[in-house]
């Protein structure tokens, strides 16, 4: 089978990103500048040839998404397997209200313990890491030969580094996740590997960077 290209986009910023409030699964909307770098990733990926443009379902990627798809001329796909981590009753907290409140979990957190699962329903980094796997590959699988785009959550694109790289899922990261960056990679039955990681040429001033969490 021939290898799949994929592009991986961040969504554009939100207003949650600026306060490092943790979004998990809530369906936060892009900001001003967040809809600017959609428009600009759209822009970036006008000429590519590209097969299909896949999104998360959350408002936040989908509106980046959309701004990819008219450039393209491509519909988006919503597949709700690009979702952002489930952060349980973390979501909408800051990282310092956390830390307040509880310790031992902000703590456990911080160390990206491999098991560990934010309280009432959050997801582990092991449960991350096999969702996401199984959903790209599963997405890169129908299109051999060819490229799409994936849009999703910086939870989502540095499990997607670590799978490409060989990084365990507790690795310190060393690598940036702006919003509405363009990374590159290929999918064949062997795997993932990394192309290219963190362009943002296309955008005319420094791209917000933050935590994979929020």
């Amino acid at each position: 089978m021939e290898a799949t290209r994929i592009i991986a986009v961040r969504h554009g910023e939100t207003a949650w990103n600026v306060d490092a409030r943790i979004q998990g699964q809530l369906d936060i909307q892009l900001n001003d500048t967040g809809r600017w770098q959609a428009s600009r990733v759209g822009a970036a990926l006008a000429g590519e040839e590209i097969s299909a443009v896949y999104s998360s379902d959350l408002g936040r990627a989908h509106e980046t998404a959309r701004a990819i798809g008219t450039s393209t001329g491509l519909p988006v796909i919503p597949h709700q397997g690009l979702r952002e981590r489930r952060f349980g009753m973390f979501e909408g907290k800051t990282f310092d209200e956390i830390q307040n409140v509880w310790p031992d979990h902000a703590r456990d957190w911080r160390k990206r313990i491999p098991e560990w699962e934010p309280p009432e329903g959050g997801e582990s980094l092991l449960q991350l890491r096999e969702r996401v796997q199984r959903t790209v590959q599963d997405l890169a699988s129908h299109h051999g030969g060819r490229q799409i785009v994936v849009v999703a959550h910086g939870g989502v694109l540095d499990t997607l580094y670590r799978i490409a790289t060989g990084q365990e899922v507790n690795s310190p990261r060393t690598w940036q996740l702006p919003n509405g960056a363009i990374n590159r990679l290929l999918w064949t039955p062997e795997g993932f590997t990394l192309v290219g990681w963190s362009d943002t040429q296309h955008l005319d001033h420094a791209a917000f960077d933050e935590d994979t969490s929020f």
